[in-house]
């Protein structure tokens, strides 16, 4: 995937990762952004082409994916985290975090799939997590989620493969953006993590592990 001359859509661009990443796009010479948020009006980026979109909102999917025919790079970043368990957890809750991560970015890729076969094929990045394969108490809807997106990722990358489309997952440990802003922990940069990402994306690779703890835990994981 080369990013100069892309055509790329983020999700969640109002803030965060998805800030970072819309800016260092159009950095690397994009020769469009769509910096897309359920609250547009937040975003505040020079240069992007701003998009109203709820990826838990179907119609909201298609419009974006109407008005947006000519990606050739899609970033689905947009997430939530609700700090619930599963077994007392608040289940509204625990359906936002799957709503959002598996069944959110799975409508994205179904949506916008076609549109990157008209362009050539083009690259899907999905902004996962180390949570994709640990559970932590306090946490676990989040886990269970990106857990599921993960697998969405492995399962896309497969059934995308004949069209030519490139399909990426990352994975990260904490991160300094608003949803981790009460957890006073080790945190990476998210400027770095994106950096990180972006080479990995133009380097061709299907997974990309943005720091060492998140490397640790995907070694530690069963070969069989």
């Amino acid at each position: 995937m080369q990013i100069a001359g892309s055509i790329a859509l983020v999700t969640g661009a109002n803030r965060g990762l998805g800030r970072h990443f819309a800016q260092q796009l159009l950095e690397r010479g994009a020769a469009k952004v769509y910096a897309t948020a359920r609250t547009p009006e937040r975003v505040d980026l020079p240069g992007t082409d701003v998009l109203r979109l709820d990826i838990t909102d179907p119609s909201s999917i298609s419009d974006a994916a109407t008005a947006a025919r000519d990606v050739t790079l899609l970033v689905n970043n947009a997430g939530s985290a609700t700090f619930q368990n599963l077994v007392t957890g608040d289940l509204d809750k625990i359906r936002l975090e799957m709503d959002t991560h598996f069944y959110g970015t799975l409508g994205m890729i179904r949506a916008f799939a076609p549109a990157l076969a008209s362009n050539g094929g083009g690259a899907i990045l999905n902004v996962l997590s180390v949570m994709s394969w640990m559970s932590y108490d306090g946490a676990n809807a989040y886990g269970a989620a990106k857990a599921a997106e993960w697998s969405l990722t492995n399962a896309a990358r497969l059934e995308l493969a004949n069209q030519g489309t490139q399909v990426t997952g990352l994975h990260m440990a904490s991160t300094d953006t608003d949803m981790m802003a009460d957890w006073d922990i080790p945190k990476n940069a998210p400027a770095d993590v994106v950096r990180t990402a972006l080479d990995g994306l133009e380097a061709g690779r299907q997974e990309i592990l943005a720091d060492e703890i998140t490397a640790q835990a995907k070694a530690a994981l069963p070969t069989t």
